[in-house]
């Protein structure tokens, strides 16, 4: 199967899954990029197509953002990215991935077992989250879960979830092309691949948010927390290797 083809596949999939929980493409499109790209590229690639889709999502959200509550999660991550990078050099990748796998796998298993109870957090939590999700992003590349986590402790509307989480992951997306793209990583044969999967990863994100229209606030979170299992697992099998 020609490359183009498969990596289109992937890319409309991760479009899909995103679309309807608004996070998530990266755990369906790395495991399967790397088996067909090298993993440079596969990472630059991924956030090429996460730039559309949490744009895309963040645009059809709009009515729904509300900077008060970003604000504080992208002021705390600034801190957390330094601070991950620190991490990094002092402690054993392995052992923390490992037990970030089982503390996520834990909360969401919690959740789904109905003993969760909503209650109003305090707007220091945000810059926690936010911080949190810095630290993680910049040492494992996994600085979704902690962002998550605090959304869905929220108690707010389906909709103020996505459109959070959206809009957070853009700015980060953004800081890490830069980041990409000043130290030679977008290539043009990574360029190249994203002009193809472009359209594919719009037509996945556009399905998903049809159907994520039709979802209940609590078949939205649900869906979440599944995910969260898949991600934690995720972690911890890389820990492992």
């Amino acid at each position: 199967m020609p490359l183009e083809l498969v990596v289109s596949l992937v890319f409309f999939s991760a479009g899909l899954v995103q679309g309807v929980s608004g996070f998530g493409a990266a755990l369906l499109s790395m495991p399967l990029l790397v088996m067909v790209v090298d993993v440079r590229e596969a990472v630059t690639l991924s956030l090429l197509n996460g730039l559309i889709i949490n744009l895309f999502l963040s645009v059809q959200l709009k009515s729904h953002l509300d900077w008060r509550k970003i604000l504080p999660l992208v002021v705390g991550c600034l801190p957390g990215i330094y601070a991950g990078v620190t991490l990094l050099k002092q402690m054993n990748p392995a052992i923390m991935k490992g037990c970030l796998g089982l503390l996520i796998v834990a909360y969401a298993v919690y959740c789904l077992t109905g003993r969760l109870r909503h209650r109003p957090l305090g707007r220091a939590w945000a810059y926690v989250a936010g911080f949190a999700a810095g630290t993680l992003g910049s040492a494992f590349s996994t600085g979704g879960p902690p962002v998550i986590i605090y959304t869905t402790l929220t108690g707010w509307h389906k909709d103020q979830i996505k459109a959070t989480l959206s809009s957070f992951f853009l700015f980060i997306t953004v800081l890490s092309l830069g980041a990409h793209a000043a130290s030679g990583l977008t290539t043009p044969h990574v360029l190249r691949l994203f002009a193809v999967t472009a359209l594919p990863v719009l037509a996945g994100v556009f399905l998903g948010s049809q159907f994520y229209k039709r979802l209940a606030t609590i078949t939205y979170l649900t869906i979440i927390y599944y995910l969260l299992i898949g991600l934690g697992i995720m972690l911890i099998v890389s820990g492992l290797r």
